[in-house]
């Protein structure tokens, strides 16, 4: 039968070290989730810019030709159109949202090198 230390409270040393927080990875870990999410965002809107792009026969006489017919409408349309178009780009923002989070999914954690510790590198 083993024993081990006891800390002041009656606990285990080893429970003791667990409730620590590693405040270095916890950092880390959140600079890089934000990160991913700004790039995957930004690349969403991108997909627009290029889309309305390649509509325009790439290049961007045609781009501000196609956002000019596309701001002319909106602004003629209703509520209920507007509306409509509120969902539809909402939906469309969340697809191609979803299909890069889906491509890039293995890119969501940080890349460990397995080496040292967790404290000292």
């Amino acid at each position: 039968m083993q024993l081990s230390p006891i800390a002041r409270h009656g606990q285990p040393a080893r429970h003791r070290r667990r409730r620590r927080l590693d405040w270095a990875t916890i950092a880390y870990a959140s600079l890089h989730l934000a990160g991913f999410c700004a790039g995957v965002l930004l690349m969403s809107w991108g997909m627009f810019i290029l889309f309305f792009l390649a509509i325009g026969g790439f290049s961007i006489e045609g781009l501000m030709r196609q956002l000019g017919n596309l701001t002319a409408r909106y602004l003629a349309a209703g509520p209920d159109r507007a509306a409509s178009f509120h969902q539809q780009l909402f939906a469309a923002h969340a697809l191609i949202t979803l299909t890069i989070l889906l491509l890039r999914r293995h890119r969501i954690l940080p890349a460990t090198t397995g080496q040292g510790s967790a404290h000292h590198g």
